[in-house]
């Protein structure tokens, strides 16, 4: 409680305000604040807000072009056939080569998980994109919504963090150029003081 009545109100501001006390140094450390609190905020928003335009657009892109198709087992599945019991846990599914046909009425192969012990022709939905190869299945437009604010905080703050590190390291090393001014008039005044007593 008593050092709070040696320092005195909190004034918002004081660097801008005249003031007899207020060195260059002063000055330079307002701008350099208020410089890097405009461009984290900037640097952090425009980033966020452009990374979670290009995660949308680019998974949206993704649900308009790539298509459900149906593919056949080509050899029978390792494990049980489905229902009898044995073999893999329920849910646990095995991978199998399948065979599809694109709309240009090329075939096309590839290995997906299937239920174990599926026959050979056992359909299986499959997801192609445009030239027929295997994709995952796309995301829904609300897994694309969180997946694009998700990626884009996480841009934002890391864009964010760079000019509030920038801005630290310039207001650290400031405070250190003003202590060394410090130290160098106390050195030039000290000797005066001790004469005085």
């Amino acid at each position: 409680m008593p050092l709070k009545a040696f320092r005195g109100p909190k004034v918002w501001l004081w660097r801008w305000r005249r003031n007899p006390l207020k060195r260059r140094a002063d000055v330079l450390e307002a701008w350099v604040v208020l410089g890097a609190c405009l461009l984290t905020v900037l640097a952090g928003v425009l980033a966020g807000l452009a990374a979670a335009g290009s995660v949308e657009d680019g998974l949206a892109r993704e649900r308009a072009t790539w298509r459900p198709a149906v593919a056949r087992v080509v050899d029978q599945a390792p494990g049980a056939s489905p229902g009898h019991g044995s073999g893999a846990s329920a849910g646990e599914r095995v991978w199998a080569e399948v065979r599809w046909t694109v709309p240009d009425g090329s075939a096309h192969t590839g290995r997906v998980r299937v239920e174990p012990g599926s026959r050979p022709g056992t359909p299986v939905t499959v997801w192609t994109d445009p030239q027929g190869h295997l994709v995952s299945r796309p995301t829904t437009a609300s897994e694309a919504a969180f997946r694009a604010t998700l990626i884009g905080l996480l841009v934002g703050v890391s864009a964010g963090a760079v000019p509030f590190v920038a801005g630290l390291a310039v207001r650290g090393r400031l405070e250190r150029h003003r202590l060394a001014a410090w130290d160098t008039e106390w050195s030039r005044l000290g000797p005066q003081w001790g004469r005085m007593v």
